[in-house]
């Protein structure tokens, strides 16, 4: 089943808890409703995103707003205007903590930068839950994400199997510093030259859009015969797009993320494809395992969110979704 499908199932054996705990009110299961409700009372879960301005992390948003509003809880989603804003991410974190949150959801656009951050919020009794981007935390609470080295390689993998032995690709990177889309990157390079491909330029786009298509342009003068991209994140994908059709050259171009652009993108047949990597689930997951830890149960030290290899095959089912997810 498609995680996507998944998701829509987790989120309505949500809401069909909540109403049915609602209805039962008045019976004998209220009084562990009403302890429940006591738990959570005055509770605030505080989410720090790498940033807020991209479509990847509105669906990261979107899941932990949602799972707050279905469990009952309120929800602050922060985060700054770029990823490669990583000291005002931090500022963001510790303002957090100062409001005293019932937990923190984070994900740390560095990890090493954020980590003395995080070890305050856990020395204050304030489970730290990572999602996306994992850390070196002694005390985080749990892990929510995927491997991004495992993405790249799905990434990689697929791009290669578009290519033939001894063509020449380029890898655009994220924000230097960014470990999630390091770690795309180095997966993807190990699958294409495990399946004999050739990685002859290998730039940071910041995860910008216009950055990429610049960076792109300038890799195309200097390498000629480029036969496919990898590219750590949708954004950088479409970026490179671009520079790809201005030069009149039809090459696949895979990204990450899953975003709605890009989907629509592989369904006109421009994209070749992307790896999503679940965001919604990871920031519903976020929220639903923050609620956990704050009334002292059980959370798994990792959670997979899974990963979606999208294609022009299965790439309407997967628009659906993102448009159910972003309705207002």
């Amino acid at each position: 089943m498609k995680k996507w499908v998944k998701s829509l199932g987790v989120v309505a054996m949500a809401a069909s808890m909540i109403i049915a705990s609602g209805c039962g009110g008045e019976k004998s299961s209220g009084g562990s409703s009403e302890k429940e409700g006591n738990d959570l009372e005055g509770k605030t879960i505080s989410v720090v995103l790498k940033t807020l301005s991209s479509p990847y992390w509105k669906y990261v948003e979107a899941g932990a707003k949602a799972a707050g509003k279905e469990l009952g809880v309120e929800v602050n989603v922060v985060g700054p205007a770029s990823e490669s804003q990583v000291i005002e991410q931090v500022n963001m974190i510790e303002d957090q903590i100062n409001q005293s949150p019932g937990a923190l959801v984070v994900s740390p656009t560095q990890p090493s930068t954020v980590v003395p951050s995080l070890e305050q919020a856990t020395q204050q009794g304030i489970p730290v839950l990572l999602i996306d981007t994992d850390a070196e935390l002694k005390d985080k609470t749990t892990f929510i994400g995927t491997e991004n080295f495992t993405a790249g390689q799905e990434a990689g993998k697929l791009l290669a199997s578009m290519l033939n032995k001894g063509d020449e690709v380029a890898l655009i990177s994220g924000a230097l510093g960014n470990t999630a889309t390091d770690e795309r990157i180095k997966g993807a390079k190990k699958a294409l030259e495990d399946a004999g491909m050739k990685v002859v330029a290998e730039q940071p786009a910041d995860s910008d859009k216009s950055k990429a298509m610049s960076v792109m342009e300038n890799i195309l003068q200097n390498n000629k015969n480029i036969k496919g991209v990898f590219a750590a994140n949708d954004d950088m994908a479409l970026g490179v797009l671009r520079a790809v059709e201005a030069k009149g050259m039809k090459i696949p171009v895979i990204g990450t993320d899953g975003t709605v652009e890009a989907v629509e993108s592989i369904i006109a047949g421009k994209l070749a494809g992307t790896i999503a990597q679940s965001p919604y689930d990871m920031g519903y997951l976020g929220v639903e395992n923050a609620i956990k830890a704050i009334k002292g149960e059980k959370v798994e030290k990792r959670i997979d969110s899974g990963i979606d290899v999208i294609t022009k095959e299965n790439a309407q089912e997967k628009l659906e979704f993102l448009k159910s997810i972003t309705k207002e």
